[in-house]
């Protein structure tokens, strides 16, 4: 038993972070005498754009003792089995990256050197035949994973798309009425620290309140106004790796169908994306200001919509990279106050999910044993790095010749460790998976394939079947995939017989 335990935790900044951390902790901490406070500012607008999230955040859910469902009928949630990708690969084309397997495997030689070998013999087919979760999404149909599949065929998972501002909202009130969280609505004009340990002390607010807390968490946004304001962390910046730092985001309703995947669209100058909601649909330009004005970026989107504006456009400058630690003294920084990597694969929730999760792990006691920061630290900055990596691919894979950004990102030095894994991946067609990453090895393939980088030969192992038995077991695995298409549902009726608000 801990001599010194936590007896408060206050969290500076609301919105998807501040009320993700408050949840969780006030769940996990539900039989300690530690109480926890969220003080945000009514004036300060969220950046609110994180509408789209990867499989884990299901995780979340079932730890906060929520159902799926749940969220998607207060968010107006829709299914996500995946992201498009268009023009990528040059104009015209595109590809999908799902949250599934390629085929089935055999005798320890993974799905896609089979399929290697076939295609190098004549055969056409696309990788994406064999991926039940690409078809689906294609077919704008949901089929909810069965516990038990029948082979690898069947393994894939699906994530949400949700209102970002619906999703704070719910948290907040099953935080505040379910787990006793204290909401304090305030502007924090100080910050005031222990003169022994240098440990944060207080914050005080506009109105002459004074907050005090054993352990804060950051989630204050670009801003970081404890850690990198306060405690001075400085920030690693990535603009020489990822190019764009300026977004523009504007909802507006939706005229085309109700996809179960997220849409990104390369433009000359960034990409455009497309978030699929019950109520509207999100869209957002992501771009890099050395290669169009905000003006021209502004009514580029606007061109772009769908259907009619629902708001004004929404300006957002970033620097993508994060803060050189995460963990400082008694104060660590979850979302935007960490740092930022663009929304091209929709990891900025689930990079605040890790770091609550960790930081569950690793809790202290108010000695704050520096052990446990260096540790948070450490693996929090390689989650970033392999993250960073997978970004990066996209950028330097594409195949849009003859604009500048574009043409740039082909000449890019690459990380050492994304550079090994793509020689390994164009040798043999070898996966290479490193610790905490991620994005696993169909993820990555899906790129590779996608881009158009393939590798020289494939794994020998896989001539134990000759051409023709693979092609009877491909176009067994197809008549598979074919059957349950026909089983499943459309992305529409499903939602609204499990996920709309009427259906509660």
């Amino acid at each position: 038993m801990t001599e010194a335990p936590i007896r408060s935790i206050l969290i500076v900044g609301g919105g998807t972070a501040g009320w993700m951390a408050a949840t969780l902790l006030a769940r996990r901490l539900e039989k300690q005498p530690v109480s926890i406070t969220v003080v945000e500012s009514p004036d300060i607008r969220t950046v609110g754009v994180g509408e789209a999230t990867v499989p884990a955040i299901r995780d979340y859910f079932r730890a906060i003792g929520a159902s799926d469902f749940d969220v998607m009928r207060a968010t107006q949630g829709t299914l996500k089995l995946g992201i498009e990708f268009c023009g990528w690969a040059g104009p015209g084309t595109s590809f999908f990256h799902p949250f599934g397997l390629y085929g089935t495997s055999s005798r320890g030689v993974a799905f896609h050197h089979y399929w290697l070998k076939r295609r190098l013999a004549g055969d056409a087919t696309p990788l994406a035949a064999y991926s039940l979760c690409t078809e689906l999404a294609m077919a704008n149909h949901v089929l909810p994973p069965p516990n038990k599949p029948a082979n690898e065929l069947g393994v894939f998972d699906w994530a949400v798309h949700f209102d970002a501002g619906l999703y704070a909202r719910f948290l907040a009130v099953k935080a505040t009425r379910e787990h006793g969280v204290t909401h304090v609505e305030g502007t924090i004009d100080g910050v005031a620290l222990d003169s022994e340990s240098g440990n944060i002390a207080s914050v005080s607010l506009a109105d002459g309140r004074t907050l005090e807390a054993d352990l804060f968490i950051d989630c204050s946004g670009f801003r970081s106004l404890l850690l990198g304001g306060a405690l001075g962390i400085g920030y690693e910046d990535w603009i020489d790796l990822l190019p764009c730092d300026r977004a523009v985001a504007i909802p507006c309703e939706r005229t085309s169908a109700l996809t179960p995947f997220t849409r990104s669209t390369a433009l000359p100058a960034g990409w455009q994306w497309r978030i699929p909601l019950q109520h509207r649909v999100g869209n957002g330009y992501v771009y890099s200001s050395r290669h169009v004005s905000d003006d021209e970026a502004v009514a580029t989107l606007q061109s772009r919509l769908e259907g009619a504006p629902l708001a004004e456009p929404n300006l957002l400058r970033f620097r993508t990279g994060h803060r050189e630690r995460f963990w400082h003294r008694n104060c660590i920084a979850l979302g935007l106050a960490a740092g930022f990597l663009e929304p091209l694969e929709s990891t900025s929730i689930t990079l605040i999910q890790s770091g609550i999760e960790r930081l569950v792990s690793l809790f202290p006691d108010r000695r704050f044993d520096p052990a446990l920061a260096d540790e948070f630290n450490r693996i929090t900055t390689l989650e970033y790095a392999r993250i960073r990596d997978f970004l990066v691919l996209h950028y330097y894979g594409n195949a849009r010749t003859g604009e500048p950004m574009w043409d740039a990102c082909r000449d890019l030095v690459l990380p050492e460790a994304l550079a090994y894994k793509l020689r390994q991946f164009r040798s043999r067609g070898t996966m290479v998976r490193y610790e905490w990453e991620s994005f696993q090895d169909p993820s990555w393939l899906s790129m590779f394939v996608g881009l158009g980088i393939l590798p020289e030969r494939y794994d020998p192992l896989a001539d134990h079947f000759s051409g023709d038995q693979l092609d009877a077991a491909m176009s067994r695995m197809r008549d598979a995939i074919g059957k349950a298409i026909a089983l499943s549902t459309p992305h529409a009726t499903f939602l609204a017989n499990n996920c709309s608000m009427k259906a509660a």
